[in-house]
């Protein structure tokens, strides 16, 4: 019997130190004053809003915990009570250990955990390079104030070496840590900012391994890369509707002329209101040749649209669920204002993204 109990024992020990961890501890330290029962929050990001609190904890004696469990590895956020800022940490399970100090929150240290460590390792060499890009700035405000310009123009020309480097950095962690959250997180980025062509951020996605694609931003990305392919040169453009200022339903196909320019833009929009003098001109222009332009609000107020579209003089149709970054917005895979698609009398997207001249030179060419 002696031997069929320690049998048991030495099998249950080994399933423990073999299998992964079943939840997350988050075991946290804070230096500085603070008083016992000082609330901290675990915070989950949610798209285009505010974090909302998941769960809730207080310290006692300079210490907290946090406990539960993760389906995949996915960014939170760590707040004080009556302090400043939050701290990023890869929500997953194992333990993970925080040591931070009360003023500082900004380099609170977090580790334990592999993306976390993987994490702390991008930061570090990040905030290494921001360091650099502030002093240099620092310089160069001193060189300003002296006239001096040939220490202006040697800065400003290292300045654009320090932001190449920033951004080979970004790309050689992606490609060497395939396995780290940071890496769907920077690819990400790069799509949003177009700081690639969206080629290569696709082969960068490719790379990463599939926990990771399984992630919330993996699972993300994947879906906007299905979009941009609806949405791409060549692609009939996807149908929507909406209401227009008075209240009826108006269809993208029930609006298509020979040209069509579906506008998404915002009264909030700077660069948006800038470019409307140009797309005014060039509706007057061709409209009696045969161009619509379909405007898609992405506005919060509805009165803030309309007084827009009123002072701006844009006379085509428009369209608004008055719901920010809407379903529309997000079937276009639109994150970013202003975002134009031109499309042919069949409703084919032929080009995006066009102002200026650019744009009036593809509106004659596809009406001449």
């Amino acid at each position: 019997m002696k031997k069929i109990v320690l049998s048991l024992c030495a099998i249950v020990t080994l399933y423990a130190c073999n299998s992964t961890p079943e939840g997350f501890s988050i075991e946290g330290t804070i230096t500085g004053e603070l008083e016992n029962g000082t609330q901290i929050f675990l915070k989950k990001p949610v798209d285009r809003k505010a974090p909302v609190d998941i769960d809730t904890t207080t310290i006692e004696n300079g210490k907290f915990t946090f406990v539960g469990v993760q389906d995949s590895p996915e960014i939170h956020y760590i707040a004080f009570e009556k302090i400043g800022g939050f701290i990023p940490v890869v929500l997953e399970n194992g333990k993970i250990v925080l040591e931070v100090q009360k003023d500082s929150i900004a380099f609170a240290e977090v580790k334990g955990t592999l993306q976390n460590d993987l994490f702390g390792d991008y930061l570090e060499k990040s905030r290494a390079l921001s360091g650099r890009v502030l002093s240099m700035q620092s310089d160069m405000r001193v060189a300003q104030s002296n006239n001096d310009t040939a220490t202006m123009n040697s800065l400003r020309d290292e300045y654009f070496e320090l932001q190449e480097e920033a951004k080979n950095y970004e790309l050689s962690y992606i490609k060497e840590n395939p396995n780290a959250l940071i890496s769907a997180l920077l690819i990400d980025k790069a799509l949003s900012t177009k700081a690639l062509p969206e080629d290569e951020v696709k082969v960068l996605f490719e790379a990463l391994t599939p926990e990771i694609k399984a992630t919330t931003t993996g699972k993300s990305l994947a879906d906007k890369f299905e979009k941009n392919a609806k949405t791409s040169i060549g692609a009939k453009a996807p149908n929507f509707s909406a209401p227009t200022p008075t209240g009826e339903k108006l269809a993208l196909n029930d609006a298509l002329g020979k040209v069509t320019i579906v506008d998404f833009w915002a009264a909030w929009c700077r660069p948006c209101r800038a470019e409307n003098p140009n797309v005014v001109k060039v509706y007057h222009k061709y409209h009696e040749k045969g161009l619509n332009i379909l405007g898609v609000s992405l506005d919060k107020k509805a009165e803030d649209w309309i007084k827009a579209i009123q002072d701006d003089g844009l006379v085509w149709n428009h369209v608004s669920n008055v719901d920010y970054f809407d379903e529309i917005a997000e079937l276009y895979n639109v994150n970013a204002i202003p975002a134009t698609f031109i499309l042919d009398e069949n409703g084919v997207i032929v080009a995006r993204n066009l102002r200026g001249p650019e744009l009036e030179a593809k509106i004659a060419e596809l009406l001449q």
